[in-house]
């Protein structure tokens, strides 16, 4: 089991390890920073922060030494239009994923509003890919919780790194067989009740809140939309609603077993506007069927006056499938070592936490 957790907060990269047999803050970074996403490349122990700035930009920093020293590298940044005041520009890092076991150094960067960025030298440099950039139908992305629209999720397949998923909000499923070099929308299953009827199954109005995919198995892929809970056993060529989740069918995050495609999490909550767990219960709900059961896990999750909301990235699993750990825009961090059946809180004094990583 993974006895590391590292956070992107509100304010500032927290390290969470736990020592003794208990978890605690063991380092803090770039404190009063957001931070929108962080990862710890499993190829060579690299950790990345990406800072969202406001009106100093996105920034993304490197450490090579477990976190105990920084440096910044170049941000994803769009090709300098002819006009610079009419470009686009990253507003934010929304995803950021290993490119494979086969391709060391590559990285893929998912941005708002809407740009797929690689790169193959572990961030020193980034490349725009241009086929999804100007792929037809691009023009239909919008916004999902944000004005722009977002790339929240990438999955490599561990098989082969060429062969990419990735989910837009809002923009559906889309797919590279080639490392990017040509796309294709694979949505067909999904739906959009937010859509008029005629449009509903369009595959490019899909709002895909989070997509994981089964390392093990990696056919097996899970999506939590906007409207429901959806899944493919094919590699995402084609998915089917999940009906039977409770108490709700909304939420933002989702994770898969690592060795079980038919073992997934959510985390529940009222749609829209409101945003918060049904009844101000805070659960998480658990199938090991593939979706033709859940359980609903309450123990030791507040389940009165509970407020969490689970961001997209906020739900993490680690390698064994054993231990989650899960973080709120409360500012609430709970472990489960028992796959989600008990939780203990960790800490309930952070800032909102926008993602949580085992590393």
């Amino acid at each position: 089991m993974s006895d590391r957790i590292l956070l992107a907060t509100r304010k500032g990269f927290f390290d969470v390890r736990r020592v003794c047999g208990r978890w605690r803050i063991a380092a803090t970074a770039f404190l009063g920073d957001q931070i929108s996403m962080v990862l710890r490349d499993p190829r060579d122990g690299t950790v990345y922060a990406a800072q969202a700035l406001g009106h100093f930009g996105v920034k993304l920093q490197r450490s090579e030494t477990e976190g105990r020293t920084w440096h910044e590298v170049p941000a994803p940044a769009f090709p300098r239009a002819a006009d610079a005041e009419k470009g686009p520009s990253v507003d934010y890092i929304l995803a950021l994923e290993p490119g494979g076991a086969a391709a060391p150094g590559r990285l893929w960067c998912g941005t708002i509003p809407g740009g797929l960025f690689r790169s193959d030298d572990r961030g020193a440099s980034w490349r725009l890919d241009e086929a999804l950039w100007n792929a037809p139908g691009r023009a239909e992305w919008r916004g999902g919780g944000f004005d722009k629209p977002g790339i929240d999720s990438i999955c490599v397949d561990p098989r082969d790194p060429r062969h990419v998923t990735l989910a837009v909000s809002t923009g559906g499923v889309w797919q590279t067989a080639d490392g990017g070099g040509s796309w294709r929308p694979t949505s067909e299953g999904m739906f959009a009740v937010y859509m008029p009827p005629e449009r509903r199954k369009d595959p490019l109005v899909q709002d895909v809140h989070r997509l994981v995919q089964c390392a093990a198995a990696p056919e097996g892929l899970w999506a939590q939309h906007h409207n429901g809970v959806f899944r493919s056993t094919n590699g995402g060529r084609r998915w089917r609603e999940v009906k039977a989740i409770r108490p709700s069918k909304f939420g933002f995050a989702v994770q898969v077993h690592p060795g079980d495609p038919d073992t997934a999490w959510f985390v529940p909550g009222v749609k829209d506007e409101c945003r918060i767990p049904v009844d101000a219960k805070l659960v998480v709900a658990r199938t090991r069927d593939g979706g033709a059961s859940f359980e609903v896990l309450t123990r030791g999750l507040p389940q009165k006056d509970a407020y969490d909301l689970v961001h997209r990235h906020g739900l993490a699993v680690d390698a064994t499938g054993t231990r989650l750990a899960m973080g709120s825009t409360t500012g609430h961090l709970w472990v489960s070592e028992n796959a989600g059946s008990l939780w203990t809180l960790v800490s309930g004094n952070l800032p909102p936490i926008a993602c949580v990583r085992f590393a």
